[in-house]
């Protein structure tokens, strides 16, 4: 029929995009939903959500008033409800150039700063801002997903440097070295650690500049969980190198103040020397946010207040809950036989384990682990092959602590009712 109310023998042309399907299986939020899938709606209790980190849905989590504050005097001044600049409002940046100043050892300018969705629109902006024929980056394993699939949109070959849980999950750099050639245009840190939960010393961070410069890349520092440190390794930004090699700097707002919802994060150039500005890269940066979408402009309108007038003692509050957290979390899983911790976390929001599949029965591999978990124990952890380590475990432990206590009574009651004969 004419009128269109017949399409059985007409061809249509549209199809679904075979790579945007693909690579979105390798995030984080794509496994998880798997998982919670496989929760059966049957049992009662409340889900143990130990897979990702975002612990504001918990009271003691909350953000500072002066946070929540400032979005609503930004939003009541009526002053920012137009749209923002490609590179972001000028006096987020100015505020975020001071805030990261505090930590490095040259004043950023408001120019250095752009203005992003959240750190994930930061590493989008720079997959598409790097990629050309041939270019090859060089990413750690394990590491965050999120790369990886962007790495796979922008048909950037992605290659991968081994973190070495001995040595606390230090970048492997004789790899590094090994790997990167006439093409590689630059390489991937995580500082605070997802998802091993490490933190880098100064004498680290320098290593990786000096081979930075050696191999001619530039260094990705995504420092979404800066500051949040409770081990005996302070939190060291790699921008503090940036006249050995070219860092941009990736952070958020996000999980310091625990607003990942908010969105808002900045890409930095640290880069003393211009390099990045003389070879193109910051006309390609330009190049991207000119066509893409900005955060909303009443959140940037904050920025400065949140920035300049939080308080120590509530970054305090949230350091010291992780520490007592990540505690809990290293204690417990010792009590557990089928995983093992490498080392004990001293930064971000993450630990990762090692499964021993040899300890039991009717478990394929970490995937399935964490399936029958779910469905078993109404719990969630995030399998290792999310983060490119097979048959290990990425736990949260960002949350009431009273949650983790019951979750490791369910993972110890899932062992045993897993466990291998004797």
């Amino acid at each position: 029929m004419e009128n269109g109310t017949t399409t059985s023998r007409r061809t249509w042309n549209f199809k679904e995009n075979e790579k945007l399907v693909s690579v979105s299986d390798l995030t984080v939020r794509s496994v998880l939903n798997k998982l919670y899938c496989c929760i059966d709606p049957a049992d009662t209790r409340p889900v143990i959500p130990l897979g990702h980190g975002d612990p504001s849905a918990f009271p003691c989590f909350r953000t500072t008033p002066i946070a929540e504050d400032a979005v609503s005097d930004a939003v009541r001044s009526a002053k920012f409800n137009c749209y923002s600049s490609t590179v972001g409002i000028l006096p987020a940046r100015r505020a975020v150039a001071e805030y990261l100043s505090q930590d490095l050892p040259y004043k950023l300018s408001p120019d250095d700063i752009y203005l992003t969705i959240g750190c994930g629109q930061g590493i989008e902006i720079l997959f598409n801002a790097l990629s050309r024929p041939n270019a090859n980056i060089l990413l750690p394993t394990p590491g965050f997903p999120y790369y990886e699939a962007w790495g796979g949109f922008t048909q950037m070959e992605m290659r991968h440097f081994n973190l070495l849980p001995e040595k606390e999950w230090e970048v492997d750099l004789n790899a590094v070295e090994f790997l990167a050639d006439e093409n590689t245009v630059a390489m991937v840190i995580i500082n605070p650690g997802n998802p091993c939960g490490n933190v880098y010393s100064e004498q680290h961070l320098k290593k990786v500049a000096e081979m930075a410069r050696k191999l001619g890349i530039l260094v990705i520092s995504d420092e979404v969980y800066a500051h949040l440190t409770f081990g005996s390794k302070p939190f060291v930004p790699m921008g503090i190198f940036g006249s050995i090699a070219p860092v941009i700097t990736l952070g958020s707002i996000s999980k310091r103040w625990i607003v990942p919802g908010w969105r808002l994060g900045w890409l930095v150039t640290n880069d003393p020397n211009g390099l990045l500005k003389e070879h193109g890269v910051i006309d390609s940066i330009m190049g991207y946010l000119n066509i893409s979408s900005d955060p909303a402009t009443f959140i940037q309108g904050a920025i400065p207040q949140i920035l300049q007038e939080t308080k120590d003692d509530f970054f305090s509050k949230i350091v010291n809950m992780l520490r007592e957290d990540a505690d809990i979390c290293y204690e417990r899983i010792k009590d557990i036989p089928c995983i093992t911790c490498p080392s004990k976390p001293q930064g971000s929001m993450f630990v990762m384990v090692q499964l021993h599949l040899n300890l039991l029965e009717d478990i394929e591999d970490d995937l399935d682990f964490c399936a029958k978990l779910a469905r078993e124990e109404s719990m969630i952890i995030l399998p290792g092959v999310a983060v490119g380590l097979k048959n290990c475990l990425r736990i949260t432990f960002a949350c009431e602590p009273s949650y983790l206590e019951d979750g490791f009574q369910r993972l110890n009651a899932f062992y045993q009712r897993h466990a291998k004969k004797q």
